[in-house]
This record gives structure tokens, sequence and C-alpha cells, in this order.
């Protein structure tokens, strides 16, 4: 495996220690001081995402630094579901219901997490010039809303709960570019990724990212900024969802043409036509 056991348990312990001085710096320190060390906590995340990224490609050395990049972001994508699944379903409160509350130790714990990532891949986009404007967009609006609600100390549970309807669909995305690099995307796995890609986005990013819209602007809790960045997340999502929208379209379009093809050749060896 590309992780060995010991890996592992240091990764385990600095997310213990990342979620230990969360809730020292919810708890003990004055607000100044909190935002301080809320800062060397986001460092402290992006030298583990550095330092991962540059263990893979040691390890993974005939892969590109793309693929090496992509496994970062599948790893981040996983573990940013997992965390705020959690959150949201188990430890509460309920985004729906309770927007605008307080961030608790764990919601901190995961926007730090993921602030650090964010970083790391914004640096990596910027300097291997891969993204285009509109991904650029989306992680600069993710780090700026990810400081703004740790600096507000509230609003966390909305920070968590984008989190997770943006990294859901990661996975597959991640899967379907290296099944392109591996030759497998035009097998029926590739066509599974699409598809499931396709309608998880949909339903997530458009149908409960509206809903999670419409509850956060109604609600007299969250902050003025915080809804003008949710709006701000909302209206990317249907940039996305349009781009999506159009590549269903030309995957359609190729699905239905062998099989025009077919019904041509048919017709061309006199098989198809006669009336009697």
């Amino acid at each position: 495996g590309l992780m060995t056991a010991a890996d592992g348990q240091v990764f385990e312990r600095n997310c213990e220690l990342v979620s230990a001085v969360s809730f020292f710096v919810l708890l003990v320190l004055p607000a100044e001081e909190k935002m301080v060390l809320l800062v060397v906590c986001a460092l402290l995340c992006l030298s583990c995402w550095v330092s991962f990224y540059f263990i893979l490609c040691t390890v993974n050395g005939s892969r590109s630094y793309e693929w090496n990049c992509r496994l970062v972001t599948l790893v981040h994508g996983i573990l940013a579901v997992c965390i705020t699944a959690y959150i949201g379903y188990v430890d509460g409160p309920w985004p729906f219901t309770h927007p605008g509350t307080k961030n608790t130790p764990l919601q901190i714990s995961a926007m730090v997490v993921s602030l650090g990532y964010f970083i790391f891949d914004m640096a990596w986009c910027v300097y291997f010039r891969t993204e285009g404007p509109v991904m650029l967009a989306h992680h600069t609006m993710s780090i700026l809303g990810i400081l703004l609600t740790l600096w507000l100390g509230e609003s966390g549970i909305e920070g968590c709960a984008v989190l997770f309807g943006s990294e859901i669909t990661n996975p597959l995305l991640q899967a379907r570019w290296f099944l392109k690099q591996t030759g497998r995307y035009g097998s029926l796995l590739g066509n599974v990724v699409d598809i499931s890609f396709v309608l998880l986005f949909a339903v997530m990013r458009i149908f409960v990212g509206g809903t999670m819209l419409y509850c956060e602007l109604i609600s007299p809790r969250p902050r003025f900024f915080i809804k003008c960045g949710g709006v701000a997340m909302y209206a990317l999502s249907w940039v996305f969802m349009v781009d999506i929208v159009r590549f269903a379209i030309r995957k359609s379009k190729s699905w239905h043409k062998p099989q025009r093809n077919q019904q041509e050749m048919v017709a061309a060896n006199g098989h198809e036509g006669k009336k009697d």
C-alpha cells in the first residue's frame, strides 16, 4: 500500500491533535489568540497535505505530478465527507434547522483540515496551470468562506454542510480521471461513473444545496456575509451544472451514434427497408 500502518497512526494522531487544539481554542482562549492558534493549526494541516503529496511523489514516482495530486484530492474528499457526515447526522446540529449556530470543536477541526487542503490545491493548480477560472473561483470562495466562518466563530454547521455537498461527488470525479488515464473510461464502469456523478451532483449541489440556501436565507441567525457567501457558492454550482448538462448531452449523443451507425450498416446491406 501507499501508506504503512505507522503512517496511518501518525495521521490519526495529527487529527486528534487538531481536534484537541480546536476544543482548547473554543473554550479557553480569547478571540484574538483563538485566530492566531487557528492559523497555526491551518498551517500545520497545510504542511501535512504537502508532506503527503511529496510522499506520494516519492513512493509513486512512476506516475505524473497530477496523478499524485489527485490521490491527495481523493483522500481529502473521502475524509471530508466522512467527518462532515458524522457532524451533520450524528454530532449535530441539523444544518437545515439550526444555521448560524456557534461552531463546535469538531466543526472547527473539519474546516481547518479542509482549509489546509484547499490552500495546497489552489497553490498546486496555479503553479501547474491545470485549472480554469471557474475552479480557481471555487477554491478561492471555499478558502474565504472557511476563514470567515472561523473568524466569526459561528455558522460552522453550514460550512460543514457545504463541504459535504461539495466533496461527496469528488471521488466519482477522480475515478473518472483515473479511468481515462488507465484507458478504461470507455468501459461500462466509465458510463456508470459518469451517470452517478451527474445524478449525484444534480441532487446534492442543486436540489439539496438549494434547500440549504433557502433555510439559510430565511433564518434570522446567520450573518449577512455568510448568506452572501451561500448565494455565491450556489451560483457557482449552477455554473458547474450548465457544463455538466452540456457534457451529458454530448455523452448521450455518443451513445446513440454507434446505434445509428449499426442501423445504417444493416440498411446498406439490404436487410432493412423491405416492405413485402
